[in-house]
């Protein structure tokens, strides 16, 4: 597309940094969200359309960004987005869903005469406030190549992974293995702690060998100071792997770090801790005796 209007749908931890990289790329020309108070909040900020309805959102843009919650909200808005669009529109959606609700989508916008990307990301909040996020792509080339530039605002790599739900089938490989690293750096630090290591010494010794890794690096030292906001929402982390055990279970894969992940933070949504970011999970390391 030569000219590319883009929309923004979900300003929450990781869609209002994004779409902040959109505006300051020249690109951004409407925001929507959940709570319109929000949507009006950064239209004043930033200086552009805060529309009451998907449907006007929809008239004024040919590229719709979306980073939103739930399979359901997902389906929900590229059907009003498909109702009211002009043709040749593409939905790019950066939110954790299933495959097969990616594949819908897709289908409701083709019908509609555009296209569907599924999209995720991966490189967390601190990702998408430097924009150096990952973003994993399901659909058609073609539609990609023309979006590209809108996605460049706030990407590290873009990967074009197949068609349609391949971005997602992606982001669940992606899931398992933060989730399990989640486990192992958890477990570690609380042996780590309960042995009564410095740790000003140990994080960077730990850092400077094997276990060297993204999360050990961002969220060690919070972690052991029970420090656990600002980051990627434990419950989150259980709404996707919930997702992700389906699609273990159907194509048959092992799944013990998914059920141990699932029940642990399924216990920590239980205590009340669900709003805290994933690093809370050393909450069930630390020794209770």
């Amino acid at each position: 597309m030569s000219d590319l209007r883009v929309g923004f749908v979900g300003l929450g931890a990781m869609g209002w940094p994004m779409a902040g990289h959109l505006k300051r790329a020249g690109r951004l020309v409407a925001v929507a969200n959940r709570s319109a108070a929000k949507a009006q909040e950064f239209a004043r900020e930033q200086g552009v359309a805060a529309p009451a309805t998907l449907t006007e959102l929809a008239t004024m843009c040919n590229v719709i960004a979306l980073c939103v919650s739930a399979d359901a909200d997902v389906l929900a808005v590229t059907r009003e987005i498909a109702a009211s669009a002009k043709v040749g529109t593409v939905v790019v959606d950066h939110s954790t869903v299933s495959s097969a609700t990616a594949q819908q989508a897709q289908a409701m916008m083709q019908a509609a005469g555009g296209d569907f990307l599924d999209a995720p990301v991966s490189g967390g909040v601190e990702g998408a406030k430097n924009g150096k996020l990952s973003i994993m792509v399901g659909g058609n080339a073609d539609t990609l190549a023309r979006v590209r530039p809108v996605l460049e605002a706030y990407a590290a790599r873009i990967s074009h992974m197949g068609p349609s739900g391949a971005g997602q089938n992606t982001k669940a490989v992606n899931q398992v293995l933060v989730a399990g690293i989640a486990q192992g750096v958890c477990e570690g630090l609380a042996l780590g702690e309960a042995l009564g290591l410095d740790p000003d010494v140990l994080l960077p010794t730990l850092l400077s060998g094997a276990a060297g890794c993204w999360f050990l690096d961002k969220r060690g030292a919070t972690m052991l100071r029970s420090e656990f906001s600002g980051g990627f929402k434990l419950s989150l982390l259980h709404k996707d792997l919930k997702i992700v055990r389906e699609l273990a279970q159907s194509v048959g894969t092992d799944s013990s770090i998914i059920e141990k992940s699932l029940a642990d933070y399924a216990e920590l949504m239980a205590q009340g801790h669900g709003d805290e970011e994933i690093s809370a999970l050393i909450r069930r390391k630390r020794a209770t005796r």
